[in-house]
């Protein structure tokens, strides 16, 4: 394969991919609203060629490069999140910047980038003759996943029956390899009490006082060690070859967390004992963690089990309406996943990689240090469609992507053009090298 004539490419498509992403960034789109974003999607795989292009019921653009047995898919979100304190931005996020080296904007990084280099590697597959008979590239414009991680590719395998070969996540990975991420889910802690007049506090039964007690639990269970000795074994012991089957993974990805992100109560008055209490639990999974070990865990915290049936630990459901107005419901539950290391789409995708640009990061004058610091192949700190593909479906996921994972949510968002040109190359020259390998 010419790797020199697959760089060229991608760098004779740099002006096509700046214009395509700061054409997104004009659009405003967060979760459930990227409907005009889509379409300008669509424009782009049409007016490139795209062999096919499909809208699912859910809103998720599907564009079919090539017409070979097995899929190989490219996947990124166009939902951003929104901007929050406009008075944290320099400039106006949803007209952006650019500068000669950078484009900024919202959804720069996290993630249309992604999404402009997958369009663009599928297109210059088919201008250097690299689509065959063994594969299809897909590239799959998905919604959605700012506000529930995977459930675009949970429709796409179980309601359009898509299963492909492997799916690369086109998240901003810092000029990394990443092969997998810790889990989430968001746990609800609903405590009962009983009112009474703020007077005579003894009369009632204090649910916030009892939630008290079961978050410094909490607190514990994040914090503590793995000791015999400590009541509240610590979320460290996954790291424990003792407790957990897939340490080496669990090292790997790091430790799982849980936190307090949200309180709500209820009373009838500010002079009254509060009746009811509820807390959101953030709670990050390392391997080896599973919904139901987690649930498990809160309600065998003492403070839980002491106050028996005043108390119910549940998981969140969404059912929050797609932009075409699909409902599709779902737990808030996102597993962990991690592609082995000597798995064939790693070693494709390192050895694609090694061919276009050797065995480190790249990256701009302003970010090549900090990349160059860390290994080629590593992991996200966040959650990704990941949690679906591979999590839940066993679909071998691994994530390159243009831009940085710290831009992700942040005011005065921004990605480098050279990700952009980087990224298509890669996406472009992988589904060959990984057919040469089977």
């Amino acid at each position: 394969m010419d790797f020199k004539a697959i760089n060229a490419a991608a760098e004779g498509y740099r002006e096509d991919m700046i214009k395509f992403l700061r054409d997104l960034v004009k659009i405003p789109g967060e979760s459930a609203e990227e409907g005009a974003k889509m379409e300008r999607a669509k424009a782009e795989m049409t007016k490139l060629g795209f062999d096919k292009i499909e809208v699912d019921p859910q809103g998720n653009v599907l564009g079919f490069m090539g017409t070979g047995k097995k899929i190989i898919a490219f996947d990124g979100h166009m939902d951003t999140v929104g901007i929050g304190e406009m008075s944290n931005w320099e400039f106006d996020p949803y007209d952006g910047y650019e500068t000669d080296t950078e484009i900024g904007g919202r959804g720069t990084s996290d993630q249309e980038g992604g999404i402009v280099s997958a369009i663009y590697g599928a297109k210059i597959m088919k201008d250097l003759g690299l689509l065959n008979d063994k594969y299809t590239a897909l590239v799959t414009v998905t919604v959605q996943e700012e506000d529930c991680d995977g459930l675009c590719w949970q429709y796409i395998i179980k309601e359009d029956k898509i299963r492909p070969e492997f799916v690369v996540s086109t998240e901003p990975t810092d000029g990394g390899i990443y092969r997998g991420q810790r889990g989430r889910m968001e746990i609800r802690v609903d405590v009962k009490g009983v009112s009474c007049h703020g007077s005579a506090p003894e009369r009632g039964d204090n649910a916030i006082f009892k939630m008290a007690d079961i978050l410094q639990d909490v607190r514990a269970l994040n914090n503590n060690g793995d000791t015999e000795s400590t009541a509240i074994r610590g979320l460290v012991r996954m790291l424990d070859e003792k407790y957990n089957p897939q340490w080496k993974e669990a090292r790997f990805l790091g430790k799982g967390t849980v936190t307090a992100s949200q309180i709500f109560h209820s009373s009838p008055s500010r002079c009254a004992v509060a009746d009811g209490c509820t807390v959101s639990l953030d709670r990050r999974m390392t391997a080896g963690e599973t919904w139901e070990s987690c649930l498990d865990e809160i309600r065998n915290l003492p403070a839980v089990k002491k106050y028996g049936d005043d108390v119910k630990v549940s998981m969140y459901d969404y059912d929050r309406p797609s932009y075409t107005g699909c409902v599709y419901p779902i737990e808030c539950y996102f597993p962990t996943w991690v592609i082995p290391e000597d798995h064939d789409v790693t070693k494709a995708l390192m050895a694609t990689h090694e061919n276009l640009y050797g065995t480190e990061r790249e990256g701009s004058k302003e970010t090549i240090d900090m990349r160059r610091a860390r290994p080629l192949l590593d992991k996200w700190t966040f959650s990704t469609n990941g949690v679906s593909i591979m999590g839940r479906n066993g679909i071998p996921c691994i994530g390159f992507g243009p831009g940085a994972e710290a831009q992700a949510h942040a005011p005065n968002e921004k990605t480098w053009k050279d990700d952009l040109v980087r990224c298509a190359a890669v996406y472009a020259a992988l589904p060959s090298v990984y057919c040469e390998g089977k």
